[in-house]
């Protein structure tokens, strides 16, 4: 059974930093792209970041781009989002995916339970 916890999430003031981790169990960690969604009140879920199955490649929102960085370590089955100079925008719950395949548009298959985020001061 896939299970994705996340870790990390808090209150933080703007400009601040926080790192998110995501421990994956139940399947063959090394084998899937991995992504990182948001969601913030009233608004739509949003991609933040995603990584192919080897970490060789990712992609990141252009709202996050330059303060946002997805890793994995395949050896600890766990997928990392490195949050910098942290916004009040910024705020929302923030989610793990599994994806289906190795690349990108693989689509999403399991989520976890998501970590909140608050950015304020």
């Amino acid at each position: 059974q896939v299970q994705l916890v996340e870790s990390g999430g808090g209150l933080v003031q703007p400009g601040g930093s926080l790192r998110l981790s995501c421990a994956a169990s139940g399947f063959i960690f090394s084998k899937y792209a991995m992504s990182w969604y948001r969601q913030a009140p009233g608004k739509e879920r949003e991609l933040v970041a995603a990584i192919t199955s080897a970490g060789g490649a990712t992609k990141t929102a252009d709202s996050v781009k330059g303060r946002f960085t997805i890793s994995r370590d395949n050896a600890e089955d766990t997928v990392y989002l490195q949050m910098n100079s942290l916004k009040p925008e910024d705020t929302a719950v923030y989610y793990c995916i599994k994806q289906y395949g190795r690349w990108f548009n693989s689509g999403l298959d399991s989520w976890g339970q998501g970590t909140q985020v608050t950015v304020s001061s």
